[in-house]
């Protein structure tokens, strides 16, 4: 549609310009830098670092009404830079300009409710956020698309060059980090740093396909992270994990595109995320609220965080009821099947703390909780909800598996309304899926299948059908129609069917 077409009073908004200032603002002694440097953590104290707009005049001069039809306009636009996240662009990146910005069709992930099953299962109505659709099949692609952008907008600005983008990931980031660099060659290569036989076959094959220096190295993910760290403490490198503020940024548009797919009314609605690195939930946080200061929507919904029993570092944080008395402890990780959620000291916990108590007083109540579940309960739930038409990854099935736990402790009111976060494909956990269907999983995991749960191919060749069809000779005339009839019968009487009756 052309902005021709467009109803007047939002003709000079719907198309964004660059303007706006942000800094970085510590979460320690309170500093503020410029953007023209990537920064990670402050220079004075190491406390990790937000970014925040010293111009929000732009954003409170106009009504949240008004502000609710810019965005659905801009959703009519075929421009490539506001197709994706950047619809958004005065709340994610607004000096960003729109030639700067890499779209690659990240984000409007849909958002499809449960069948009546799951939610009778569940005990509550509930929708699936489906992340697993962006282009590196996980929602790390929002927080790339911010990082990235900004990178970009620095090597056209001059402010850098020849930059070599790193991370350190269980399987999801090193996907679209090195997806996002490769777009951007040759002024940005790409390295990625995974723990040695803990990333999916089909995790690691993605930064290999899109050309990423990858590297193993013995220990988990939170090893990785310190290796990371280290590099871009002493290197001229950028560090493309959640550590970096810009992809908190990108990752808000995961509550921006829930408010507006649920047309801005947030009232009894409730989300569920894994913590993981605890980037995603501190994003979501953070959208919300700045939605909510706008006046683009009116109550704030309720936050659930979920972490499995053997990566549960935040949960036994809150478990102190006293926030004086709360002191953090990093765990020691067991195996988990939500791998991307293995982290035992999630680089954003002091983001998580801060956005936490603002939150909580913004909504004039606690409405950030947490809850532990098992292993068991996050493959028995991630398979459940793929049997009624989902395609949610373990990360799913823990955010399903929480949202069940809170309800049954009273935590989620029964008459609200879900969105629950599935960050990546299910294809990408697929061989958890095998081990529970073959009953292989190690002890360590604690898991038994259960038999109602478990599938297996079947084959089908009766013992007295000698000739069979080969791609080098194939059945022709009396054969193929014996060979057809036979494998036809068997596959009725294993199916119960009966014969149409004349």
């Amino acid at each position: 549609m052309k902005t021709s077409d467009f109803p007047q009073d939002i003709k000079d908004h719907v198309i964004p310009s660059d303007q706006g200032e942000l800094v970085y603002t510590c979460l320690g002694c309170e500093a503020e830098f410029g953007i023209s440097r990537l920064l990670y953590v402050c220079p004075d104290c190491g406390q990790v670092l937000l970014l925040k707009d010293n111009k929000p005049e732009r954003i409170s001069k106009i009504t949240g009404k008004l502000w609710r039809k810019i965005f659905d306009y801009r959703k009519m636009l075929t421009i490539p830079a506001l197709k994706g996240i950047y619809r958004y662009h005065e709340f994610i990146g607004p000096v960003v300009p729109l030639d700067s910005i890499v779209y690659l069709g990240e984000g409007h992930t849909p958002i499809v409710e449960a069948n009546a099953f799951l939610q009778d299962k569940a005990k509550i109505r509930f929708f699936y956020k489906n992340d697993g659709q962006n282009p590196s099949a996980s929602f790390k692609d929002r927080g790339m698309a911010s990082a990235l952008s900004y990178i970009n907008f620095l090597i056209q600005k001059g402010y850098v060059s020849d930059v070599l983008a790193i991370c350190a990931s269980t399987g999801d980031t090193s996907a679209a980090a090195a997806l996002y660099a490769s777009y951007l060659q040759p002024h940005i290569k790409s390295a990625v740093i995974l723990p040695s036989k803990k990333v999916t076959p089909q995790q690691l094959s993605q930064p290999l396909g899109s050309g990423a220096q990858v590297f193993e190295i013995p220990g988990v993910f939170d090893d990785c992270m310190k290796v990371v760290e280290e590099l871009s403490a002493k290197y001229p490198v950028a560090l493309l994990n959640s550590k970096n503020a810009w992809r908190i940024l990108g990752q808000e548009s995961y509550s921006y595109e829930i408010a507006q797919d649920f047309e801005y009314d947030m009232q009894s609605k409730v989300v569920v995320v894994p913590i993981g690195n605890a980037g995603n939930i501190t994003a979501v946080m953070s959208g919300f609220m700045k939605f909510f200061e706008a006046g683009i929507i009116d109550h704030l919904p309720q936050i659930i965080g979920v972490q499995s029993n053997h990566a549960n570092p935040v949960f036994r944080y809150y478990l102190e009821p006293d926030k004086d008395k709360r002191r953090f402890v990093p765990v020691n990780v067991r195996p988990s099947v939500a791998q991307a959620a293995m982290i035992g000291n999630p680089v954003s916990m002091p983001r998580v703390i801060n956005r936490v108590e603002k939150y909580n007083a913004l909504s004039n109540k606690k409405n950030v909780f947490v809850v532990e579940v098992s292993e068991q309960e996050i493959m028995d739930w991630e398979l459940l909800a793929n049997r009624n038409g989902h395609i949610a990854c373990t990360q799913g099935g823990e955010s399903l598996a929480g949202l069940a736990k809170a309800v049954a402790l009273g935590i989620v009111d029964k008459q609200a309304t879900a969105i629950v976060d599935s960050t990546a494909h299910a294809l990408k956990f697929s061989g958890f899926q095998d081990m529970y269907f073959e009953n292989r999983f190690p002890k360590e995991f604690e898991i038994t299948p259960r038999e109602d749960l478990i599938n297996h191919p079947r084959l089908v060749h009766p013992s007295d059908l000698t000739n069979v069809p080969t791609p080098e000779k194939p059945l022709e005339g009396k054969e193929l129609s014996h060979y057809v009839e036979r494998i036809s019968h068997e596959i009725a009487k294993l199916l119960n069917l009966e014969k149409h009756h004349p």
